[in-house]
């Protein structure tokens, strides 16, 4: 599903948290923990294919509770609205991609990033929530615990919302889940990314962000994910197979070295999955196994309309 709508700029009487600084400059990355980078030219390897989540959706994006080894996975709840109020469903799946459970969000976005955080035998997703516009997009973050079969609406007490950069839209965030931090995409003026650690987004002091750049030009590729590992953000693009896009597809993967904002690889054209059907890239997530290997997953939706299915792969090799 396309992601490159904007959402008009919210306008609220009550702001639950205000923002302490401001996205205008280009600020100094101090404390980006640096990180061999991916090899983008390097085979990828399938952790699953052909799995069903709980609706037959489209996939958008999904997200590793690395500690206590969930698999979340976020998509538009069924029915026609959805998109339109922002309404999504979170399946969690174990790592063959067996189903174990699902909530709904109510007034939340489009979900085409998620962060998840380990606290203890917990997960907790950050997801946008608040959008504006007829496609919604959310204009803040959202911290809350999954709960199995719980339905949360945007105005739940179990929320926590965080608003770093006051008047940005279409707001989503992703965890680097090896080095504790958070990168925030977000459209104002331009799209660009902020980095926090986990920490200090999460006592509101927005101020001490390691990182905030423009991100380079997408040009008229369709924006479909991000990962955040290290000093690189890794992007992802592309769109389903088409009459105008037949086999092997135009789904790409490039990296952002964040001390810079430039592109330092790709974009790189990916053949993973090439024989599947429909084929729409949707996701990205970073992964650290048992025995400390780091992996760069991307997926893909596929299969027939109100039949979707989940594919996941990962690359492990880095630049040498």
């Amino acid at each position: 599903m396309r992601k490159t709508m904007l959402v008009t700029a919210p306008v609220s009487a009550v702001v639950l948290v205000l923002a302490a600084g401001s996205a205008a400059g280009h600020d100094k990355p101090a404390g980006l923990p640096d990180s061999p980078r991916f090899d983008l030219r390097k085979p990828a390897y399938p952790l699953f294919l052909h799995r069903w989540i709980k609706h037959q959706t489209v996939m958008q994006s999904f997200g590793f509770d690395v500690r206590n080894k969930r698999l979340f996975v976020a998509q538009l709840t069924n029915g026609r609205s959805a998109d339109r109020n922002g309404d999504l469903t979170i399946s969690q799946l174990d790592f063959s991609g067996r189903l174990k459970g699902h909530m709904y969000l109510k007034g939340f976005g489009h979900g085409v990033a998620i962060g998840v955080e380990p606290a203890g035998d917990a997960s907790y997703l950050w997801v946008e929530v608040d959008p504006r516009g007829e496609s919604a997009r959310g204009t803040r973050l959202a911290r809350f615990r999954f709960t199995k079969g719980k339905t949360l609406r945007n105005t739940s007490s179990a929320l926590a919302k965080y608003q770093p950069v006051r008047g940005a839209r279409a707001v989503t965030a992703t965890i680097d889940p090896v080095n504790g931090r958070l990168a925030m995409r977000y459209n104002k003026n331009g799209w660009r990314v902020a980095v926090y650690r986990l920490a200090d987004i999460k006592a509101r002091r927005y101020s001490r962000r390691l990182t905030d750049v423009r991100l380079p030009s997408q040009g008229d590729e369709t924006f479909q994910g991000y990962a955040l590992y290290g000093r690189y953000l890794y992007t992802y693009y592309g769109n389903a197979y088409s009459r105008h896009n037949p086999p092997p597809g135009n789904a790409r993967i490039a990296a952002i070295d964040l001390r810079t904002g430039k592109r330092v690889a790709g974009p790189t054209l990916t053949r993973a999955g090439r024989r599947l059907t429909y084929r729409e890239p949707e996701g990205m997530a970073v992964y650290r196994t048992s025995s400390g290997e780091v992996r760069l997953f991307f997926g893909f939706a596929s299969n027939r309309v109100r039949a979707r299915q989940v594919n996941l792969f990962y690359k492990k090799a880095f630049v040498r």
